[in-house]
């Protein structure tokens, strides 16, 4: 009884994923597909700059794909050594060349405005298949270490992983050959959990989040120039419509700036930060909790860059276009089949 009970359990977090995680990757999937044919579709944007983006975009689709699996790894699971391996390392590695790539494409930008004299000389510029492998290869590296021997495998006591876990195993199945209790415990150490959020995470999204204050931050000072110089040349003193609009513009800016990160970074840091505490005090969680935080922290992190696509209409212009010509077809055969009646 116990154990049907706890396979129920199971499958039904393993629903309550699904159903989060299924519609959210799929449009995420989605809107990367339609960014990527804009920019593909756009001689002039075929460039060095949009070259970054498209990597971040393909970083983001195999993110959405495996985001149905991140929220798994919760969960204790009767898997073999090599499918546990797989399960884990694989998911992780695609969320840090997300995250990477991310990095990369906020750097570039922000030295373009920061400091546009030193632009076209920067070395991602100047070398680019080393700028992807910079984005690629150390996540890959780092999240192979499990694989490589980091983990806690052949940890003592592991039979306690199986008695307490969701699904609960025969103590025949929680020896390390065979299928086993498959746990992120076994595969990632708290050393490596730790290195992961707090020394490449954490500071990643600190990074981006200072280049785009610093971003507003200059912004701002051109902006005060810019009405300064209107002024002036206008000997006037009152603020003109073109510098409310300007301050208007500006406004709606750092709004939206603070929206998207309020929308799509808060919550994956309250999640990071609440999972690292428990796991520091060694404590459960209530399980439904840990799923919707994960799905919703991770969800709304791999949307950052559909923000930064479809705010660009020489992206969307293709799908827009091809959907306003699925539209009118719609709408002329409704006008036939209705003149036809």
């Amino acid at each position: 009884m116990m154990d049907h009970n706890s396979s129920y359990a199971l499958l039904s977090k393993e629903q309550l994923i699904y159903t989060i995680t299924i519609p959210l990757s799929t449009s995420i999937i989605l809107a990367n597909l339609a960014i990527i044919w804009g920019i593909s579709c756009n001689r002039e944007l075929h460039n060095t700059p949009n070259y970054f983006f498209l990597s971040l975009l393909v970083a983001d689709m195999c993110t959405g794909v495996a985001l149905p699996f991140i929220p798994l790894m919760g969960l204790n699971r009767e898997l073999s050594l090599n499918s546990c391996l797989v399960a884990h390392v694989f998911p992780n590695f695609l969320f840090l060349a997300f995250l990477f790539n991310l990095v990369m494409v906020h750097y570039e930008r922000y030295i373009c405005i920061a400091d546009p004299l030193r632009y076209n000389n920067l070395w991602m510029h100047r070398n680019f298949p080393l700028a992807l492998f910079v984005v690629w290869t150390p996540p890959l590296l780092y999240a192979s270490l499990p694989a490589f021997g980091w983990n806690n495998w052949t940890g003592p006591d592991w039979n306690s992983c199986c008695e307490n876990a969701e699904l609960l195993l025969p103590p025949s199945q929680c020896s390390v050959n065979g299928s086993a209790c498959c746990s992120y415990r076994r595969v990632f150490p708290n050393a490596f959990i730790y290195l992961e959020v707090y020394g490449i995470v954490l500071p990643a999204i600190l990074t981006i989040a200072g280049m785009t204050g610093h971003v507003l931050f200059i912004t701002r000072g051109q902006l005060k120039d810019i009405c300064r110089l209107h002024r002036s040349l206008g000997r006037g003193g009152q603020a003109s419509d073109q510098e409310q609009r300007l301050n208007l513009r500006y406004t709606r800016c750092v709004v939206a700036v603070s929206l998207t990160f309020l929308a799509c970074w808060v919550p994956y840091l309250i999640y990071m930060h609440i999972s690292t505490a428990f796991l520091i005090s060694d404590t459960k969680w209530n399980s439904t909790t840990a799923i919707v935080m994960s799905c919703t922290g991770i969800g709304s992190m791999a949307v950052v860059p559909l923000v930064l696509g479809l705010a660009n209409r020489q992206y969307t212009e293709p799908a827009y276009k091809l959907f306003q010509k699925l539209r009118d077809r719609w709408r002329r055969a409704r006008e036939s089949e209705d003149t036809a009646l």
